[in-house]
Protein backbone atom coordinates (compact mmCIF):
# COMPACT_ATOMS: atom_id res chain seq x y z
CA UNK A 1 0.00 0.00 0.00
CA UNK A 2 1.38 3.40 -0.90
CA UNK A 3 0.87 6.60 1.04
CA UNK A 4 -0.92 9.68 -0.24
CA UNK A 5 0.75 11.37 -3.16
CA UNK A 6 1.74 14.95 -2.70
CA UNK A 7 1.89 17.44 -5.50
CA UNK A 8 3.85 20.54 -4.52
CA UNK A 9 2.55 22.46 -7.55
CA UNK A 10 -1.02 21.98 -6.34
CA UNK A 11 -0.23 24.54 -3.64
CA UNK A 12 0.70 27.21 -6.16
CA UNK A 13 -1.22 29.07 -8.78
CA UNK A 14 -0.42 30.70 -12.09
CA UNK A 15 -1.32 33.99 -13.69
CA UNK A 16 -2.24 33.58 -17.36
CA UNK A 17 -2.87 36.40 -19.82
CA UNK A 18 -3.64 35.70 -23.46
CA UNK A 19 -3.88 38.02 -26.46
CA UNK A 20 -4.44 37.70 -30.18
CA UNK A 21 -2.13 40.00 -32.14
CA UNK A 22 -2.43 40.80 -35.87
CA UNK A 23 1.32 40.31 -36.35
CA UNK A 24 3.59 37.41 -37.26
CA UNK A 25 5.24 35.35 -34.51
CA UNK A 26 8.61 36.57 -35.82
CA UNK A 27 7.63 40.20 -35.27
CA UNK A 28 6.22 39.56 -31.77
CA UNK A 29 9.36 37.52 -30.96
CA UNK A 30 11.57 40.51 -31.77
CA UNK A 31 9.65 42.61 -29.23
CA UNK A 32 10.04 39.85 -26.63
CA UNK A 33 13.78 39.36 -27.15
CA UNK A 34 15.42 42.60 -28.31
CA UNK A 35 16.70 44.64 -25.38
CA UNK A 36 15.63 48.13 -26.64
CA UNK A 37 12.14 46.87 -27.54
CA UNK A 38 11.73 45.10 -24.16
CA UNK A 39 12.63 48.40 -22.48
CA UNK A 40 9.80 50.10 -24.40
CA UNK A 41 7.06 47.70 -23.29
CA UNK A 42 8.30 46.39 -19.95
CA UNK A 43 11.45 47.62 -18.19
CA UNK A 44 15.08 48.55 -18.72
CA UNK A 45 17.07 45.32 -18.94
CA UNK A 46 20.23 43.49 -19.93
CA UNK A 47 18.38 40.56 -21.51
CA UNK A 48 19.94 38.18 -24.03
CA UNK A 49 17.95 35.26 -25.54
CA UNK A 50 20.54 32.70 -24.38
CA UNK A 51 19.67 29.81 -22.06
CA UNK A 52 21.46 30.28 -18.73
CA UNK A 53 21.93 34.05 -19.18
CA UNK A 54 21.29 35.93 -15.93
CA UNK A 55 19.76 39.37 -16.37
CA UNK A 56 17.84 42.04 -14.51
CA UNK A 57 14.84 44.24 -15.14
CA UNK A 58 14.91 47.69 -13.55
CA UNK A 59 11.75 49.62 -12.68
CA UNK A 60 11.07 52.62 -10.49
CA UNK A 61 11.24 51.48 -6.85
CA UNK A 62 8.00 51.62 -4.87
CA UNK A 63 7.23 50.98 -1.20
CA UNK A 64 8.07 47.34 -0.40
CA UNK A 65 9.83 46.76 -3.76
CA UNK A 66 13.27 47.94 -4.85
CA UNK A 67 12.31 47.87 -8.54
CA UNK A 68 14.74 45.10 -9.44
CA UNK A 69 13.74 41.75 -10.96
CA UNK A 70 16.52 39.16 -11.08
CA UNK A 71 16.06 36.66 -13.90
CA UNK A 72 17.66 33.74 -15.68
CA UNK A 73 16.75 32.49 -19.16
CA UNK A 74 15.41 28.93 -18.95
CA UNK A 75 14.19 28.18 -22.49
CA UNK A 76 14.56 29.80 -25.90
CA UNK A 77 12.67 28.24 -28.80
CA UNK A 78 12.77 31.02 -31.42
CA UNK A 79 9.41 32.40 -32.52
CA UNK A 80 7.64 29.91 -30.21
CA UNK A 81 8.60 29.84 -26.50
CA UNK A 82 10.61 32.06 -24.17
CA UNK A 83 10.85 31.20 -20.49
CA UNK A 84 12.76 32.77 -17.62
CA UNK A 85 13.01 32.71 -13.85
CA UNK A 86 11.59 35.92 -12.30
CA UNK A 87 12.80 36.82 -8.81
CA UNK A 88 12.14 39.80 -6.58
CA UNK A 89 13.83 40.66 -3.30
CA UNK A 90 13.74 37.76 -0.91
CA UNK A 91 10.89 35.80 -2.49
CA UNK A 92 11.24 32.39 -4.11
CA UNK A 93 11.38 33.05 -7.86
CA UNK A 94 8.49 32.46 -10.22
CA UNK A 95 8.70 31.25 -13.81
CA UNK A 96 7.47 33.37 -16.73
CA UNK A 97 6.70 31.53 -19.97
CA UNK A 98 5.72 33.37 -23.13
CA UNK A 99 4.29 31.14 -25.85
CA UNK A 100 3.62 32.25 -29.43
CA UNK A 101 1.24 30.26 -31.63
CA UNK A 102 0.63 31.25 -35.26
CA UNK A 103 -3.02 31.94 -36.11
CA UNK A 104 -4.71 32.82 -39.42
CA UNK A 105 -4.88 36.45 -38.22
CA UNK A 106 -1.36 36.64 -36.74
CA UNK A 107 -0.19 35.34 -33.37
CA UNK A 108 -1.75 34.06 -30.17
CA UNK A 109 0.40 35.17 -27.21
CA UNK A 110 0.11 33.32 -23.91
CA UNK A 111 1.95 34.68 -20.88
CA UNK A 112 2.05 32.49 -17.79
CA UNK A 113 3.75 33.42 -14.54
CA UNK A 114 3.71 30.33 -12.35
CA UNK A 115 4.62 29.42 -8.79
CA UNK A 116 2.56 31.83 -6.66
CA UNK A 117 2.04 30.37 -3.19
CA UNK A 118 -1.28 30.89 -1.33
CA UNK A 119 0.36 33.45 0.98
CA UNK A 120 1.47 35.57 -1.99
CA UNK A 121 -1.87 37.21 -2.76
CA UNK A 122 -0.33 40.70 -2.91
CA UNK A 123 2.42 39.51 -5.27
CA UNK A 124 -0.17 37.75 -7.45
CA UNK A 125 -2.33 40.89 -7.64
CA UNK A 126 0.74 43.01 -8.38
CA UNK A 127 1.78 40.65 -11.16
CA UNK A 128 -1.75 40.68 -12.58
CA UNK A 129 -1.74 44.49 -12.70
CA UNK A 130 1.81 44.61 -14.09
CA UNK A 131 1.34 42.04 -16.84
CA UNK A 132 -1.94 43.59 -18.03
CA UNK A 133 -0.04 46.86 -18.43
CA UNK A 134 3.03 45.17 -19.99
CA UNK A 135 0.99 43.20 -22.55
CA UNK A 136 -0.93 46.34 -23.51
CA UNK A 137 2.39 48.14 -23.98
CA UNK A 138 3.74 45.17 -25.95
CA UNK A 139 0.82 45.40 -28.37
CA UNK A 140 1.58 49.10 -28.96
CA UNK A 141 5.31 48.46 -29.43
CA UNK A 142 4.74 45.66 -31.94
CA UNK A 143 2.19 47.82 -33.79
CA UNK A 144 4.73 50.66 -33.98
CA UNK A 145 7.50 48.43 -35.35
CA UNK A 146 6.03 48.80 -38.86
Amino acid sequence: MTGPMTNPTAETRSLVIEREMPHTPEKVWRALTERPLIAQWMMENDFQPVVGHSFTFHATPVPSWNGIVECEVLLVDPHRILSYRWGVQGLEPWVVTLTLTPTPAGTHLRMEQSGFRPDQTAAFKGAQYGWQKFIGNLERVVEGMG
